[in-house]
Protein backbone atom coordinates (compact mmCIF):
# COMPACT_ATOMS: atom_id res chain seq x y z
CA UNK A 1 0.00 0.00 0.00
CA UNK A 2 1.27 3.46 -0.86
CA UNK A 3 2.06 5.59 2.13
CA UNK A 4 1.34 9.28 2.49
CA UNK A 5 4.41 11.42 2.80
CA UNK A 6 5.73 14.89 2.10
CA UNK A 7 9.36 15.65 1.43
CA UNK A 8 10.15 19.19 0.38
CA UNK A 9 13.37 20.72 -0.83
CA UNK A 10 15.35 22.87 -0.75
CA UNK A 11 15.77 23.46 2.96
CA UNK A 12 16.04 27.16 2.21
CA UNK A 13 15.95 29.33 -0.87
CA UNK A 14 17.51 32.78 -0.73
CA UNK A 15 16.52 35.10 -3.54
CA UNK A 16 16.98 38.72 -4.42
CA UNK A 17 16.94 41.03 -7.41
CA UNK A 18 20.48 40.87 -8.67
CA UNK A 19 20.12 43.26 -11.59
CA UNK A 20 17.91 44.24 -14.47
CA UNK A 21 17.59 43.14 -18.06
CA UNK A 22 15.84 46.13 -19.55
CA UNK A 23 12.72 46.45 -17.40
CA UNK A 24 12.83 42.82 -16.29
CA UNK A 25 14.42 42.03 -12.91
CA UNK A 26 16.94 39.21 -12.70
CA UNK A 27 16.11 37.02 -9.71
CA UNK A 28 19.19 35.43 -8.18
CA UNK A 29 18.42 32.33 -6.11
CA UNK A 30 20.54 29.86 -4.19
CA UNK A 31 19.84 26.42 -2.81
CA UNK A 32 18.51 23.18 -4.19
CA UNK A 33 18.69 21.70 -7.66
CA UNK A 34 18.31 23.55 -10.92
CA UNK A 35 14.85 25.18 -10.88
CA UNK A 36 12.36 24.84 -13.70
CA UNK A 37 10.94 28.15 -14.92
CA UNK A 38 7.19 28.24 -15.45
CA UNK A 39 5.18 31.32 -16.41
CA UNK A 40 1.95 32.61 -14.88
CA UNK A 41 -0.13 30.29 -17.03
CA UNK A 42 1.86 27.30 -15.81
CA UNK A 43 3.74 27.04 -19.07
CA UNK A 44 7.24 25.60 -19.41
CA UNK A 45 9.86 28.26 -20.08
CA UNK A 46 13.00 26.21 -19.59
CA UNK A 47 15.65 25.71 -16.94
CA UNK A 48 17.16 28.48 -14.88
CA UNK A 49 20.71 29.40 -15.81
CA UNK A 50 23.61 28.79 -13.47
CA UNK A 51 25.47 26.01 -11.80
CA UNK A 52 26.17 24.56 -8.40
CA UNK A 53 23.56 26.13 -6.18
CA UNK A 54 23.40 29.55 -7.82
CA UNK A 55 20.57 30.25 -10.25
CA UNK A 56 19.61 33.29 -12.31
CA UNK A 57 16.09 33.77 -13.63
CA UNK A 58 14.75 36.75 -15.56
CA UNK A 59 11.26 37.64 -14.31
CA UNK A 60 8.95 39.76 -16.44
CA UNK A 61 7.35 42.31 -14.11
CA UNK A 62 5.67 44.31 -16.83
CA UNK A 63 7.88 47.30 -16.13
CA UNK A 64 6.53 47.86 -12.62
CA UNK A 65 8.50 48.57 -9.47
CA UNK A 66 8.65 45.06 -8.11
CA UNK A 67 7.90 41.47 -8.96
CA UNK A 68 5.81 38.58 -7.69
CA UNK A 69 7.70 35.31 -7.56
CA UNK A 70 6.12 31.91 -7.01
CA UNK A 71 8.16 28.94 -5.89
CA UNK A 72 6.37 25.61 -6.16
CA UNK A 73 7.80 22.33 -4.99
CA UNK A 74 5.94 19.28 -6.28
CA UNK A 75 6.02 15.62 -5.51
CA UNK A 76 4.49 12.97 -7.74
CA UNK A 77 3.91 9.60 -6.12
CA UNK A 78 4.05 6.63 -8.47
CA UNK A 79 3.54 3.20 -6.99
CA UNK A 80 4.71 0.01 -8.67
CA UNK A 81 4.67 -2.88 -6.22
CA UNK A 82 6.75 -1.54 -3.32
CA UNK A 83 8.67 1.04 -5.36
CA UNK A 84 8.10 4.78 -5.27
CA UNK A 85 9.61 7.18 -7.74
CA UNK A 86 9.82 10.86 -6.95
CA UNK A 87 9.59 13.64 -9.53
CA UNK A 88 10.42 17.17 -8.43
CA UNK A 89 9.48 20.43 -10.03
CA UNK A 90 10.55 23.81 -8.73
CA UNK A 91 8.83 26.52 -10.78
CA UNK A 92 9.23 30.23 -10.76
CA UNK A 93 6.33 32.31 -11.97
CA UNK A 94 6.52 36.06 -12.36
CA UNK A 95 3.22 37.84 -11.97
CA UNK A 96 2.40 41.42 -12.80
CA UNK A 97 2.32 44.02 -10.05
CA UNK A 98 -0.79 46.01 -9.49
CA UNK A 99 0.77 49.03 -7.89
CA UNK A 100 -0.92 51.20 -10.48
CA UNK A 101 -4.31 49.70 -9.81
CA UNK A 102 -4.96 50.80 -6.24
CA UNK A 103 -8.53 51.01 -5.12
CA UNK A 104 -11.40 48.75 -6.00
CA UNK A 105 -9.95 45.33 -6.70
CA UNK A 106 -12.57 43.56 -8.80
CA UNK A 107 -10.35 43.72 -11.84
CA UNK A 108 -8.67 40.33 -12.18
CA UNK A 109 -9.42 36.65 -12.11
CA UNK A 110 -6.94 34.17 -13.47
CA UNK A 111 -5.59 30.72 -12.84
CA UNK A 112 -2.03 31.07 -11.64
CA UNK A 113 -1.22 27.42 -12.27
CA UNK A 114 -4.06 25.76 -14.10
CA UNK A 115 -3.35 22.06 -14.02
CA UNK A 116 -1.25 19.21 -12.80
CA UNK A 117 1.89 18.11 -14.53
CA UNK A 118 0.74 14.94 -16.23
CA UNK A 119 2.34 11.87 -14.71
CA UNK A 120 1.09 9.62 -17.52
CA UNK A 121 2.64 11.57 -20.38
CA UNK A 122 4.23 14.83 -21.48
CA UNK A 123 2.20 18.03 -21.01
CA UNK A 124 0.60 19.60 -24.06
CA UNK A 125 1.71 23.12 -24.95
CA UNK A 126 -0.19 24.94 -27.67
CA UNK A 127 1.20 28.02 -29.48
CA UNK A 128 -0.53 31.37 -29.73
CA UNK A 129 -2.11 32.31 -33.07
CA UNK A 130 -2.77 35.99 -33.68
CA UNK A 131 -5.82 36.86 -35.77
CA UNK A 132 -4.22 38.82 -38.60
CA UNK A 133 -7.54 39.85 -40.15
CA UNK A 134 -8.78 41.42 -36.91
CA UNK A 135 -7.09 44.81 -37.29
CA UNK A 136 -9.06 45.72 -40.42
CA UNK A 137 -12.26 45.05 -38.47
CA UNK A 138 -11.17 47.12 -35.49
CA UNK A 139 -11.23 43.92 -33.43
CA UNK A 140 -8.29 44.72 -31.18
CA UNK A 141 -7.24 44.41 -27.55
CA UNK A 142 -7.39 47.31 -25.12
CA UNK A 143 -4.05 48.63 -26.37
CA UNK A 144 -4.84 48.15 -30.07
CA UNK A 145 -2.84 44.93 -30.48
CA UNK A 146 -4.15 41.86 -32.30
CA UNK A 147 -6.27 39.32 -30.42
CA UNK A 148 -5.41 35.65 -30.54
CA UNK A 149 -6.20 32.06 -29.63
CA UNK A 150 -4.55 28.69 -29.07
CA UNK A 151 -5.80 25.86 -31.30
CA UNK A 152 -4.96 22.17 -30.97
CA UNK A 153 -6.35 20.10 -33.82
CA UNK A 154 -8.66 17.18 -33.23
CA UNK A 155 -8.02 13.68 -34.50
CA UNK A 156 -9.77 10.40 -35.13
CA UNK A 157 -13.52 10.48 -34.67
CA UNK A 158 -13.17 13.93 -33.01
CA UNK A 159 -11.67 15.60 -36.10
CA UNK A 160 -14.97 17.36 -36.93
CA UNK A 161 -15.89 18.24 -33.34
CA UNK A 162 -15.00 21.61 -31.84
CA UNK A 163 -14.64 22.87 -28.25
CA UNK A 164 -14.17 26.63 -27.95
CA UNK A 165 -13.17 28.03 -24.58
CA UNK A 166 -13.38 31.74 -23.73
CA UNK A 167 -10.61 32.72 -21.36
CA UNK A 168 -11.52 34.41 -18.09
CA UNK A 169 -9.67 37.18 -16.34
CA UNK A 170 -11.91 39.69 -14.59
CA UNK A 171 -12.92 43.08 -15.92
CA UNK A 172 -11.94 46.75 -15.87
CA UNK A 173 -14.67 49.25 -15.04
CA UNK A 174 -12.88 52.59 -15.13
CA UNK A 175 -10.14 54.29 -17.12
CA UNK A 176 -7.49 53.80 -14.44
CA UNK A 177 -8.00 50.04 -14.25
CA UNK A 178 -8.16 49.66 -18.02
CA UNK A 179 -4.94 51.66 -18.45
CA UNK A 180 -3.21 49.27 -16.08
CA UNK A 181 -4.78 46.26 -17.72
CA UNK A 182 -3.68 47.20 -21.23
CA UNK A 183 -0.08 46.72 -20.14
CA UNK A 184 -0.73 43.12 -19.17
CA UNK A 185 -1.67 39.92 -21.00
CA UNK A 186 -5.30 40.69 -20.15
CA UNK A 187 -5.21 43.78 -22.32
CA UNK A 188 -2.50 43.24 -24.90
CA UNK A 189 -1.25 40.35 -27.01
CA UNK A 190 2.27 41.75 -26.62
CA UNK A 191 2.25 40.38 -23.06
CA UNK A 192 0.50 37.08 -23.76
CA UNK A 193 2.27 33.76 -23.32
CA UNK A 194 3.49 32.35 -26.60
CA UNK A 195 2.35 28.92 -25.49
CA UNK A 196 -0.29 27.67 -23.07
CA UNK A 197 -0.60 24.29 -21.43
CA UNK A 198 -3.90 22.57 -22.15
CA UNK A 199 -5.28 20.71 -19.14
CA UNK A 200 -8.66 19.70 -17.80
CA UNK A 201 -11.36 20.04 -20.44
CA UNK A 202 -8.65 21.07 -22.95
CA UNK A 203 -6.42 18.04 -22.36
CA UNK A 204 -5.57 15.73 -25.27
CA UNK A 205 -5.33 12.64 -23.06
CA UNK A 206 -8.31 10.28 -22.71
CA UNK A 207 -7.30 9.48 -19.12
CA UNK A 208 -7.62 13.19 -18.29
CA UNK A 209 -10.47 14.26 -20.57
CA UNK A 210 -12.40 11.19 -21.70
CA UNK A 211 -15.13 12.83 -23.79
CA UNK A 212 -13.38 15.75 -25.51
CA UNK A 213 -9.70 14.79 -25.68
CA UNK A 214 -9.63 14.30 -29.46
CA UNK A 215 -11.79 17.28 -30.43
CA UNK A 216 -10.46 20.47 -32.00
CA UNK A 217 -9.89 22.47 -28.80
CA UNK A 218 -9.49 26.25 -28.82
CA UNK A 219 -8.75 28.76 -26.09
CA UNK A 220 -9.59 32.32 -27.14
CA UNK A 221 -7.48 34.83 -25.25
CA UNK A 222 -9.23 37.53 -23.25
CA UNK A 223 -7.88 41.06 -23.74
CA UNK A 224 -10.87 43.42 -23.71
CA UNK A 225 -11.92 43.50 -20.06
CA UNK A 226 -15.70 43.21 -20.66
CA UNK A 227 -16.33 39.49 -21.25
CA UNK A 228 -16.12 39.88 -25.06
CA UNK A 229 -19.09 42.29 -25.02
CA UNK A 230 -17.69 45.83 -25.24
CA UNK A 231 -18.01 48.28 -28.11
CA UNK A 232 -16.37 51.68 -27.90
CA UNK A 233 -13.16 53.71 -27.92
CA UNK A 234 -11.69 56.27 -25.53
CA UNK A 235 -9.45 58.52 -27.59
CA UNK A 236 -8.00 60.45 -24.66
CA UNK A 237 -6.83 57.27 -22.91
CA UNK A 238 -6.07 55.32 -26.07
CA UNK A 239 -8.31 52.45 -24.98
CA UNK A 240 -10.12 50.18 -27.41
CA UNK A 241 -13.26 48.56 -26.02
CA UNK A 242 -13.79 45.99 -28.75
CA UNK A 243 -14.76 42.75 -27.02
CA UNK A 244 -17.73 42.07 -29.28
CA UNK A 245 -15.62 42.60 -32.40
CA UNK A 246 -12.93 40.27 -31.02
CA UNK A 247 -15.57 37.60 -30.51
CA UNK A 248 -16.82 37.97 -34.08
CA UNK A 249 -13.32 38.07 -35.58
CA UNK A 250 -12.30 34.94 -33.68
CA UNK A 251 -15.41 33.11 -34.82
CA UNK A 252 -14.85 34.11 -38.45
CA UNK A 253 -11.22 32.98 -38.32
CA UNK A 254 -12.07 29.63 -36.75
CA UNK A 255 -14.89 29.02 -39.21
CA UNK A 256 -12.39 29.50 -42.02
CA UNK A 257 -10.12 26.91 -40.40
CA UNK A 258 -12.67 24.14 -40.46
CA UNK A 259 -15.14 24.93 -37.68
CA UNK A 260 -17.89 25.59 -40.24
CA UNK A 261 -17.80 21.87 -41.06
CA UNK A 262 -18.27 20.79 -37.44
CA UNK A 263 -20.84 18.14 -36.74
CA UNK A 264 -20.90 19.10 -33.06
CA UNK A 265 -19.47 21.93 -30.96
CA UNK A 266 -19.32 23.13 -27.38
CA UNK A 267 -18.77 26.74 -26.28
CA UNK A 268 -17.34 27.03 -22.79
CA UNK A 269 -15.56 29.48 -20.53
CA UNK A 270 -14.47 30.02 -16.95
CA UNK A 271 -15.20 32.98 -14.65
CA UNK A 272 -15.46 36.11 -16.81
CA UNK A 273 -15.23 33.68 -19.73
CA UNK A 274 -18.08 31.66 -18.24
CA UNK A 275 -20.23 34.77 -18.11
CA UNK A 276 -19.26 35.43 -21.74
CA UNK A 277 -20.23 31.88 -22.71
CA UNK A 278 -23.75 32.51 -21.41
CA UNK A 279 -24.11 35.81 -23.28
CA UNK A 280 -22.66 34.46 -26.54
CA UNK A 281 -24.28 31.03 -26.42
CA UNK A 282 -27.11 31.74 -28.86
CA UNK A 283 -24.81 33.74 -31.13
CA UNK A 284 -22.46 30.77 -31.28
CA UNK A 285 -25.35 28.49 -32.14
CA UNK A 286 -26.46 30.82 -34.94
CA UNK A 287 -23.14 30.32 -36.75
CA UNK A 288 -23.96 26.71 -37.62
CA UNK A 289 -26.63 24.94 -39.64
CA UNK A 290 -29.55 23.43 -37.74
CA UNK A 291 -28.10 19.95 -38.18
CA UNK A 292 -25.01 20.76 -36.06
CA UNK A 293 -25.24 19.83 -32.40
CA UNK A 294 -24.42 22.96 -30.34
CA UNK A 295 -24.35 23.32 -26.58
CA UNK A 296 -22.69 25.67 -24.07
CA UNK A 297 -20.96 25.24 -20.70
CA UNK A 298 -20.48 28.08 -18.21
CA UNK A 299 -17.96 27.36 -15.45
CA UNK A 300 -18.02 29.73 -12.45
CA UNK A 301 -19.91 32.24 -14.57
CA UNK A 302 -22.95 32.70 -12.30
CA UNK A 303 -22.01 36.05 -10.79
CA UNK A 304 -24.93 37.01 -8.58
CA UNK A 305 -26.38 40.42 -7.88
CA UNK A 306 -25.97 39.70 -4.19
CA UNK A 307 -26.17 41.80 -1.04
CA UNK A 308 -22.80 42.04 0.73
CA UNK A 309 -22.05 41.92 4.45
CA UNK A 310 -22.52 45.68 4.68
CA UNK A 311 -25.95 45.54 3.07
CA UNK A 312 -24.76 46.96 -0.25
CA UNK A 313 -24.48 45.52 -3.77
CA UNK A 314 -20.76 45.74 -4.47
CA UNK A 315 -20.82 43.81 -7.72
CA UNK A 316 -23.79 45.73 -9.13
CA UNK A 317 -21.91 48.98 -8.65
CA UNK A 318 -18.82 47.57 -10.33
CA UNK A 319 -20.71 46.11 -13.28
CA UNK A 320 -22.51 49.45 -13.69
CA UNK A 321 -19.20 51.20 -14.31
CA UNK A 322 -18.12 48.44 -16.69
CA UNK A 323 -21.32 48.48 -18.77
CA UNK A 324 -21.28 52.27 -19.12
CA UNK A 325 -17.56 52.62 -19.83
CA UNK A 326 -17.27 49.89 -22.43
CA UNK A 327 -20.59 50.31 -24.23
CA UNK A 328 -21.76 46.83 -23.31
CA UNK A 329 -25.48 47.58 -23.31
CA UNK A 330 -25.82 47.41 -27.12
CA UNK A 331 -24.63 43.79 -27.05
CA UNK A 332 -26.91 42.57 -24.27
CA UNK A 333 -30.12 40.67 -25.13
CA UNK A 334 -32.99 42.95 -26.04
CA UNK A 335 -35.36 40.57 -24.27
CA UNK A 336 -33.70 41.67 -21.03
CA UNK A 337 -32.83 45.34 -21.64
CA UNK A 338 -36.39 46.04 -22.77
CA UNK A 339 -37.52 45.82 -19.16
CA UNK A 340 -34.38 45.92 -17.01
CA UNK A 341 -31.46 48.29 -16.60
CA UNK A 342 -28.52 47.17 -18.81
CA UNK A 343 -26.35 46.68 -15.72
CA UNK A 344 -28.79 44.09 -14.39
CA UNK A 345 -28.77 42.40 -17.79
CA UNK A 346 -25.02 41.85 -17.52
CA UNK A 347 -25.74 39.51 -14.58
CA UNK A 348 -26.32 35.95 -15.87
CA UNK A 349 -29.25 35.41 -13.51
CA UNK A 350 -31.30 37.90 -15.54
CA UNK A 351 -30.53 36.49 -18.99
CA UNK A 352 -30.71 32.73 -18.39
CA UNK A 353 -34.35 32.72 -19.44
CA UNK A 354 -33.43 34.29 -22.81
CA UNK A 355 -30.88 31.59 -23.77
CA UNK A 356 -32.43 29.15 -26.22
CA UNK A 357 -29.39 26.93 -26.76
CA UNK A 358 -28.83 24.00 -24.34
CA UNK A 359 -26.68 25.31 -21.48
CA UNK A 360 -24.85 23.62 -18.60
CA UNK A 361 -24.05 25.59 -15.43
CA UNK A 362 -21.04 24.40 -13.44
CA UNK A 363 -20.65 26.43 -10.27
CA UNK A 364 -19.85 26.33 -6.61
CA UNK A 365 -22.57 27.38 -4.20
CA UNK A 366 -19.77 28.98 -2.17
CA UNK A 367 -17.82 30.59 -5.00
CA UNK A 368 -14.67 31.93 -3.36
CA UNK A 369 -14.25 34.76 -5.84
CA UNK A 370 -17.68 36.11 -5.01
CA UNK A 371 -17.18 35.52 -1.29
CA UNK A 372 -13.96 37.48 -1.20
CA UNK A 373 -14.72 40.22 -3.72
CA UNK A 374 -18.49 40.66 -3.73
CA UNK A 375 -19.91 39.44 -0.43
CA UNK A 376 -17.10 40.20 2.03
CA UNK A 377 -14.67 42.51 0.26
CA UNK A 378 -12.34 44.80 2.15
CA UNK A 379 -14.65 47.73 1.43
CA UNK A 380 -17.65 45.88 2.90
CA UNK A 381 -15.63 44.47 5.80
CA UNK A 382 -13.15 47.22 6.79
CA UNK A 383 -12.52 45.76 10.24
CA UNK A 384 -11.56 42.33 8.93
CA UNK A 385 -14.33 40.35 10.59
CA UNK A 386 -14.47 38.08 7.53
CA UNK A 387 -10.74 37.87 6.88
CA UNK A 388 -10.14 34.42 8.38
CA UNK A 389 -13.26 33.02 6.75
CA UNK A 390 -12.17 34.47 3.39
CA UNK A 391 -8.80 32.76 3.60
CA UNK A 392 -9.93 29.41 4.98
CA UNK A 393 -13.49 28.11 4.93
CA UNK A 394 -12.75 25.97 8.00
CA UNK A 395 -12.38 29.21 9.99
CA UNK A 396 -15.85 30.53 9.12
CA UNK A 397 -17.96 30.79 12.25
CA UNK A 398 -21.58 29.72 12.56
CA UNK A 399 -22.92 33.17 11.78
CA UNK A 400 -20.81 33.47 8.65
CA UNK A 401 -21.87 30.07 7.36
CA UNK A 402 -25.48 31.04 8.05
CA UNK A 403 -24.97 34.23 6.02
CA UNK A 404 -23.59 32.20 3.13
CA UNK A 405 -26.34 29.58 3.30
CA UNK A 406 -29.23 31.65 4.58
CA UNK A 407 -32.87 30.76 4.96
CA UNK A 408 -34.60 29.62 1.81
CA UNK A 409 -37.15 32.06 0.40
CA UNK A 410 -39.94 29.49 0.51
CA UNK A 411 -39.32 29.06 4.24
CA UNK A 412 -39.55 32.82 4.75
CA UNK A 413 -42.79 33.01 2.78
CA UNK A 414 -44.23 30.08 4.76
CA UNK A 415 -43.41 31.79 8.06
CA UNK A 416 -45.02 35.02 6.87
CA UNK A 417 -47.93 33.09 5.33
CA UNK A 418 -47.27 34.86 2.04
CA UNK A 419 -47.72 33.13 -1.30
CA UNK A 420 -45.14 34.56 -3.72
CA UNK A 421 -43.11 32.95 -6.47
CA UNK A 422 -39.43 33.21 -5.48
CA UNK A 423 -37.26 35.68 -7.38
CA UNK A 424 -33.48 35.61 -7.25
CA UNK A 425 -33.13 39.35 -7.98
CA UNK A 426 -34.79 41.25 -5.16
CA UNK A 427 -33.49 39.45 -2.11
CA UNK A 428 -31.95 40.45 1.20
CA UNK A 429 -28.89 39.08 2.91
CA UNK A 430 -31.02 36.79 5.07
CA UNK A 431 -31.64 34.61 2.03
CA UNK A 432 -27.96 33.69 1.79
CA UNK A 433 -25.68 33.30 -1.20
CA UNK A 434 -26.23 29.57 -1.69
CA UNK A 435 -29.99 29.81 -1.54
CA UNK A 436 -30.01 32.82 -3.85
CA UNK A 437 -28.06 30.83 -6.42
CA UNK A 438 -30.44 27.88 -6.12
CA UNK A 439 -33.40 30.21 -6.58
CA UNK A 440 -31.75 31.74 -9.65
CA UNK A 441 -31.30 28.39 -11.37
CA UNK A 442 -34.59 26.81 -10.29
CA UNK A 443 -36.57 27.74 -13.41
CA UNK A 444 -33.52 27.16 -15.63
CA UNK A 445 -33.18 23.61 -14.32
CA UNK A 446 -36.74 22.69 -15.27
CA UNK A 447 -35.86 22.58 -18.97
CA UNK A 448 -34.81 19.12 -20.09
CA UNK A 449 -32.21 20.57 -22.47
CA UNK A 450 -30.23 22.27 -19.68
CA UNK A 451 -27.73 20.78 -17.24
CA UNK A 452 -26.57 21.68 -13.77
CA UNK A 453 -23.73 20.79 -11.40
CA UNK A 454 -23.60 22.96 -8.28
CA UNK A 455 -21.35 21.63 -5.55
CA UNK A 456 -20.67 22.91 -2.06
CA UNK A 457 -16.96 23.56 -2.44
CA UNK A 458 -15.14 26.79 -1.74
CA UNK A 459 -13.84 26.89 -5.30
CA UNK A 460 -13.78 28.89 -8.52
CA UNK A 461 -13.32 27.42 -12.01
CA UNK A 462 -13.36 23.63 -11.94
CA UNK A 463 -13.22 22.61 -15.61
CA UNK A 464 -9.77 24.01 -16.44
CA UNK A 465 -7.88 22.40 -13.58
CA UNK A 466 -7.04 18.74 -13.99
CA UNK A 467 -7.46 17.96 -10.31
CA UNK A 468 -11.07 19.16 -10.29
CA UNK A 469 -12.10 18.23 -13.85
CA UNK A 470 -11.22 14.53 -13.92
CA UNK A 471 -9.11 12.43 -11.58
CA UNK A 472 -9.23 9.81 -8.89
CA UNK A 473 -9.83 12.40 -6.17
CA UNK A 474 -11.83 14.95 -8.16
CA UNK A 475 -14.92 16.56 -6.60
CA UNK A 476 -18.08 14.48 -6.97
CA UNK A 477 -21.69 14.55 -5.90
CA UNK A 478 -23.29 11.14 -5.32
CA UNK A 479 -20.12 9.59 -6.78
CA UNK A 480 -20.52 11.50 -10.05
CA UNK A 481 -17.68 13.83 -11.02
CA UNK A 482 -17.68 16.99 -13.10
CA UNK A 483 -16.27 15.61 -16.37
CA UNK A 484 -18.69 12.66 -16.28
CA UNK A 485 -21.62 14.97 -15.58
CA UNK A 486 -20.77 17.34 -18.44
CA UNK A 487 -20.18 14.43 -20.84
CA UNK A 488 -23.43 12.67 -19.93
CA UNK A 489 -25.34 15.90 -20.51
CA UNK A 490 -23.65 16.84 -23.76
CA UNK A 491 -24.00 13.41 -25.37
CA UNK A 492 -27.54 12.95 -24.02
CA UNK A 493 -26.56 9.86 -22.04
CA UNK A 494 -28.64 11.14 -19.16
CA UNK A 495 -30.14 14.30 -17.74
CA UNK A 496 -27.86 15.98 -15.23
CA UNK A 497 -29.39 18.23 -12.57
CA UNK A 498 -26.99 17.90 -9.65
CA UNK A 499 -27.18 20.10 -6.56
CA UNK A 500 -24.93 19.28 -3.63
CA UNK A 501 -26.00 19.20 0.00
CA UNK A 502 -25.09 22.31 2.07
CA UNK A 503 -21.57 22.83 3.39
CA UNK A 504 -19.79 21.03 5.02
CA UNK A 505 -21.24 17.69 3.95
CA UNK A 506 -19.15 17.25 0.75
CA UNK A 507 -15.84 15.56 1.57
CA UNK A 508 -14.61 15.45 -2.03
CA UNK A 509 -14.05 19.20 -2.38
CA UNK A 510 -10.77 20.78 -3.39
CA UNK A 511 -11.27 23.93 -1.34
CA UNK A 512 -9.01 26.91 -1.98
CA UNK A 513 -7.23 28.16 1.13
CA UNK A 514 -4.72 30.92 1.82
CA UNK A 515 -2.50 31.72 4.76
CA UNK A 516 -0.52 34.95 5.12
CA UNK A 517 2.73 35.13 7.02
CA UNK A 518 4.61 38.33 7.78
CA UNK A 519 8.21 37.42 8.32
CA UNK A 520 10.52 40.46 8.64
CA UNK A 521 12.36 38.50 11.31
CA UNK A 522 13.24 35.64 8.96
CA UNK A 523 16.31 37.41 7.68
CA UNK A 524 18.03 40.75 8.22
CA UNK A 525 17.74 41.14 4.43
CA UNK A 526 14.05 40.30 4.12
CA UNK A 527 12.75 43.83 4.71
CA UNK A 528 8.97 44.14 4.62
CA UNK A 529 8.29 41.45 2.06
CA UNK A 530 5.24 39.25 2.44
CA UNK A 531 4.95 35.51 2.15
CA UNK A 532 1.71 33.91 0.99
CA UNK A 533 1.50 30.18 1.61
CA UNK A 534 -1.22 27.81 0.51
CA UNK A 535 -2.58 25.52 3.17
CA UNK A 536 -2.99 21.75 3.34
CA UNK A 537 -2.13 19.06 0.82
CA UNK A 538 -3.41 15.68 -0.20
CA UNK A 539 -0.92 13.06 -1.38
CA UNK A 540 -1.78 9.53 -2.44
CA UNK A 541 -0.80 6.94 -4.99
CA UNK A 542 -0.84 8.39 -8.50
CA UNK A 543 -1.67 11.93 -7.33
CA UNK A 544 0.58 14.90 -7.90
CA UNK A 545 1.03 16.92 -4.74
CA UNK A 546 2.02 20.52 -4.92
CA UNK A 547 2.99 23.27 -2.51
CA UNK A 548 3.10 26.93 -3.58
CA UNK A 549 4.65 30.05 -2.16
CA UNK A 550 4.23 33.62 -3.35
CA UNK A 551 6.58 36.37 -2.26
CA UNK A 552 6.27 40.05 -3.07
CA UNK A 553 9.57 41.86 -3.57
CA UNK A 554 9.23 45.65 -3.30
CA UNK A 555 12.70 46.18 -4.80
CA UNK A 556 14.13 44.36 -1.80
CA UNK A 557 15.58 40.89 -1.22
CA UNK A 558 13.60 38.22 0.56
CA UNK A 559 14.00 34.80 2.12
CA UNK A 560 11.71 31.80 1.91
CA UNK A 561 12.07 28.85 4.25
CA UNK A 562 10.71 25.37 3.82
CA UNK A 563 7.48 24.66 5.61
CA UNK A 564 6.00 21.20 5.95
CA UNK A 565 2.33 20.41 5.64
CA UNK A 566 0.08 17.70 6.99
CA UNK A 567 -2.01 15.64 4.62
CA UNK A 568 -5.21 17.37 3.65
CA UNK A 569 -6.91 18.61 0.54
CA UNK A 570 -5.18 19.25 -2.77
CA UNK A 571 -4.47 22.93 -3.26
CA UNK A 572 -3.24 24.34 -6.51
CA UNK A 573 -4.24 28.01 -6.81
CA UNK A 574 -3.13 31.04 -4.89
CA UNK A 575 -4.24 34.58 -4.54
CA UNK A 576 -2.43 37.75 -3.48
CA UNK A 577 -4.48 40.02 -1.23
CA UNK A 578 -1.76 42.46 -0.33
CA UNK A 579 -2.30 44.41 -3.54
CA UNK A 580 -5.44 45.52 -5.39
CA UNK A 581 -4.90 42.98 -8.14
CA UNK A 582 -5.72 39.38 -7.40
CA UNK A 583 -5.20 36.16 -9.27
CA UNK A 584 -7.40 33.10 -9.70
Amino acid sequence: MARKDQQWWPEMIDASIGGWQGQRPIVVASGGRRPVMVDSGGQWLGLAAGGGQQWRMVADSGGNDGVFVVFASSLAFLTHLNTMKYFWILGIVSLLLAGCARGFDLNWTEVVYDGEVAVGGPPLFVPLTLIQSAAAKGAVCLDGSLPGYHLHRGFGYGANSWLVQLEGGGWCSDIRMCLYRKKTRRGSSYYMEKQLQFTGILSDKPEENPDFYNWNRVKIRYCDGASFLGEGYNMAAGLFFRGQRIWLAAMEDLMSKGMRDANQALLTGCSAGGLAAIHHCDGFHALFPASTKIKCLADAGMFLDAVDVAGRRTLRSFFGGLVNLQGVSRNLPRACTSHLNPTLCFFPQNVLSTVQTPLFLLNSAYDVWQLQESLASKAADPHGYWQDCNLNNAKCNTGQIQFLQGIHLLSIYAILNVHITPSCTNVSSIVGFRNQMLDCVEKFSLSSKNGLFINSCFAHCQSERQDTWFGNSSPAVSNKGIAKSVGDWYFDRSQVKIIDCPYPCDRTCHNLLWEFLRHPESSPRSGSSLLLKSGAFYCASGVLCRKFFIIFIPNAPFVMKRRKSDAGEALFNLRSRFSPAFFF
